[in-house]
């Protein structure tokens, strides 16, 4: 059954990635301004229409796919090696340096995390480069303390107690015996982290701060399609539909994941 219901979000989360891999192969024309197909309803000619521009709704939305994707793997891949880095230098240290870690932390925890990304991309400029900075800047945190938690309980195992009574480095006890127990976890905080990588650049590209025209995301499209809403719905029925499928796909995927791993956080 559990596999039964797991299909259809990794079916769209394939279909995600194969989009992100394959659109600068395929024949796409996000750009292209047709003038007689401004706000033209879906066709056989174009499966999801055209945009207010009389740009082909289906090319910009596997573009904005390949965007999203992008964005997602870079901020996760950062935050992910960041954080960690970070939350076991703290647990295993500890003393004054773990206490202004963690009142770093708790800084940042401060402030809503896509508040102050709006903030910083601000601050920074419209960009895609910068969207990265942003979330890089306040994504980090979760990692951090999820890995801190494991890390506090892991390095009072027999095993690490072992190594140090052997004479094994830190060094070599943090990166042998603490950081290959931190995957399991790390990877289902780092799967649910695709998701709301996804949304916080879709909230950005719609507030005009994240991918810039002419090229195409999905929180763009979504912004594009409001004023055309009771007229072209499908300019914002595309997008939105898009970015709840993969959203919901990932946190899915994630709780599969959660459960099949059988992970407890401290």
């Amino acid at each position: 059954m559990a596999k039964k219901r797991l299909l259809f979000p990794l079916m769209i989360l394939m279909g995600w990635v194969m989009l992100i891999i394959a659109s600068p192969y395929l024949p796409l024309n996000p750009n292209t301004i047709v003038l007689p197909n401004i706000l033209a309803a879906p066709s056989f000619e174009a499966w999801l229409g055209f945009d207010d521009l009389g740009r082909p709704v289906w090319d910009r939305l596997a573009v904005g796919a390949k965007t999203s994707g992008l964005v997602a793997i870079s901020v996760i891949s950062i935050s992910l090696i960041l954080g960690t880095l970070i939350g076991v230098f703290a647990a295993w240290f500890g003393g004054w340096i773990e206490r202004i870690i963690v009142h770093i932390m708790d800084v940042f925890l401060a402030f809503p995390g896509i508040l102050l990304a709006i903030a910083l991309a601000g601050m920074l400029g419209p960009g895609i480069e910068n969207v990265v900075i942003a979330l890089c800047v306040t994504g980090w945190i979760g990692f951090a303390r999820l890995a801190r938690a494991q890390t506090l309980s892991l390095k009072e195992r027999d095993h690490v107690r072992s190594a140090k009574a052997l004479g094994a480095s830190q060094t070599r006890i943090i990166f042998k015996h603490i950081i290959p127990l931190l995957i399991a976890p790390m990877v289902i905080e780092a799967t649910f982290g695709v998701a709301s990588v996804v949304i916080a650049e879709a909230g950005l590209s719609f507030l005009g701060l994240g991918v810039q025209p002419p090229s195409a995301s999905w929180g763009s499209m979504l912004r594009d399609g409001t004023s055309y809403m009771l007229v072209a719905p499908h300019l914002v029925i595309a997008p939105g539909l898009a970015l709840m499928a993969v959203v919901l796909s990932v946190n899915l995927l994630g709780d599969s994941l959660r459960d099949y791993l059988d992970v407890k956080t401290n």
